[in-house]
């Protein structure tokens, strides 16, 4: 057998189409890996065989405390974050986890789609407004990681300065390096205070509704409850954003875009949860007993790294279009959603969270365009470079010119 991979360092980060194709050829579908501190787990590359692990909670279940490498994690583990066992629907399980799945998706679905389609526009203008007199921006920081933080603070009944701080925290986490847990900490503590204060002064917000579901919550759940729907619902999408505005800059299929072919925008976008989903990795599932998956001995508490983008690229699924995604806007053949970025099974991502991520990423990139039709990026399109996390997928920077235009003076 082949030596373990690491998932982390620079050859990761700078070309992982490049990494999956070289597991798949040395490993096959299930990748023996290295985490930071060579901590070991199981990457589940094989789009048949992580749909079947994602499709079996009772086989591949998703509490951490069921992890058999807990004694080696060190106390300041970059990944405690991501994988720490916490009262939310993301360690849940069973009942525990529809109960609070419901609770979530309730509070989610309270807000009004009109709603909030008009403050997301809103929310983008008031952005655009900050830079467009200018001639130069960056999307990524002045934008596309901006507006999905203070849609959810909106939602959450948060001020924009609290929202900037925690969008700063949680890309912080995401990042996975020495700062990680720390910023996480400050995430927790900034939402116990909007808990205390929600349940003293109830208002029309995400918070209030949770507090008053059926599900009844205590404090530190829900605390542990808002911190999960804030890193799922804003750093994908802030990262969904971005990639589908670098994929319309810098590919030609879709340049009638940015002179008002609004069409193009969804397809761009499903492009993205394809090609460079921002979801690269989660962590993760863990065998309830030892199984058989992809030709590997799983043992009981081994560790499952769902790798949704190496999934995404199976060449078993791209057989039949050669090589291609249906959804391509060259491809004719319309939006193909079979891809895993918004996982799958009971443990995905939730109806109301994927309804809420399509209207801020739609809705963004239509006004951005509506706004700035001569975007033109500033850089070559090789220089753009990506993240370093082996969990998100997304640019570090979007340099773009354009002609200055006045503001619309939206508040």
């Amino acid at each position: 057998m082949s030596d373990p991979v690491r998932l982390y360092g620079s050859g990761f980060h700078d070309d992982p189409a490049a990494l999956y194709r070289t597991m798949r050829d040395e490993h096959g579908p299930v990748v023996p890996v290295l985490l930071e501190a060579d901590v070991p787990a199981w990457l589940v590359i094989g789009y048949r065989e992580l749909h079947h692990v994602l499709s079996t909670p009772d086989v591949f279940a998703r509490s951490p405390r069921r992890w058999n490498a807990w004694d080696r994690v060190p106390d300041d583990w970059p990944l405690l974050p991501v994988l720490a066992p916490l009262p939310n629907l993301l360690s849940a399980e069973g009942a525990e986890h529809r109960r609070r799945a419901t609770a979530v998706n309730d509070a989610l679905h309270g807000a009004d789609p009109y709603e909030l389609r008009t403050v997301t526009t809103r929310l983008a203008d008031r952005l655009i407004d900050g830079f467009c007199t200018d001639s130069a921006a960056d999307l990524r920081t002045q934008y596309a990681q901006r507006l999905p933080s203070l849609l959810l603070c909106w939602m959450y009944g948060l001020d924009d300065e609290k929202g900037e701080a925690i969008t700063t925290d949680m890309s912080t986490v995401f990042d996975a390096g020495p700062e990680s847990v720390a910023a996480h900490g400050r995430i927790a503590a900034e939402f116990t205070r909007l808990v205390a204060d929600r349940r003293a002064a109830p208002g029309p917000d995400v918070v209030s509704r949770m507090i008053a579901h059926p599900a009844d919550y205590t404090d530190g759940d829900l605390v542990a409850e808002l911190v999960a729907i804030l890193g799922g619902a804003h750093q994908t999408t802030a990262e969904w954003i971005g990639n589908a505005l670098r994929l319309m800059l810098t590919d030609d299929r879709f340049a009638a875009s940015l002179s008002g072919a609004r069409s193009s925008v969804r397809e761009a976008l499903v492009e993205v949860l394809w090609e460079d989903s921002p979801s690269q990795m989660n962590a993760g599932r863990f065998a309830a007993h030892d199984v058989e998956l992809g030709g590997r001995v799983v043992r009981k508490g081994d560790l499952l790294v769902l790798g949704f983008a190496a999934a995404n690229r199976d060449p078993w699924l791209r057989a039949g279009e050669g090589g291609a995604v249906a959804g391509r806007a060259a491809s004719g053949h319309g939006a193909n959603h079979a891809h895993l970025s918004f996982s799958h099974g009971e443990h995905g991502c939730p109806y109301a969270a994927r309804g809420l991520a399509e209207t801020m990423a739609v809705t963004a990139v239509e006004v951005l365009l509506d706004r700035l039709p001569d975007l033109e990026l500033a850089i070559p399109a090789e220089e753009v470079r990506w993240r370093p996390s082996p969990w998100i997928r997304g640019v570090t920077a979007l340099p773009v010119t354009f002609t200055p235009s006045t503001p619309q003076g939206v508040i």
